[in-house]
């Protein structure tokens, strides 16, 4: 494609276009993996996203607000989301303790044992993933510069 770039007489480098076709390229492999290993599982994208974040804090909860910042999704998708788990017993949820404002998102054990399970299928050699098996890190520290350059939080 490059050698097209100059020839077609497009001005600047290539590089940044290739670089975002690049990306957008490697998000709809890994996209299109992950919905097919999360199918089986009997969960969405966000879903496993919400769950593994909240299996992450450390007691196993948070605010809708938190969740919504940290997820980069709007509160209203991240209530539909919660209301999708709630309903499947993998979430629960209850008035925050001391501000009457916020709700407290917490994870059940179900939805710990489905977050475990996605993960452990992610990393799974005969997955869906497992063109990426044993690169995932590799992926991670490609990017993460990028990431951070552009203003993103440090993972």
């Amino acid at each position: 494609m490059q050698e097209r770039w100059s020839e077609r007489g497009l001005p600047g480098a290539p590089w940044p276009f290739m670089a975002m076709c690049s990306v957008a390229r490697l998000h709809h492999l890994l996209t299109k993996a992950l919905e097919a290993e999360l199918k089986r599982l009997d969960l969405g994208r966000t879903g496993y996203f919400l769950l593994t974040m909240l299996a992450l804090t450390r007691e196993g909860h948070a605010r809708l607000g938190t969740l919504s910042r940290l997820m980069l999704l709007h509160p209203t998708t991240v209530k539909l989301t919660v209301d999708q788990l709630e309903e499947a017993g993998l979430v629960t949820r209850r008035p925050h303790p001391t501000d009457r404002r916020a709700t407290l998102v917490s994870i059940t054990e179900e939805g710990r044992r489905r977050a475990a399970a996605a993960n452990e299928a992610l990393e799974s050699p005969d997955g869906a993933l497992g063109a990426f098996a044993g690169r995932h890190r590799e992926i991670f520290d490609a990017l993460q510069p990028a990431r951070l350059a552009a203003g993103d939080a440090d993972l």
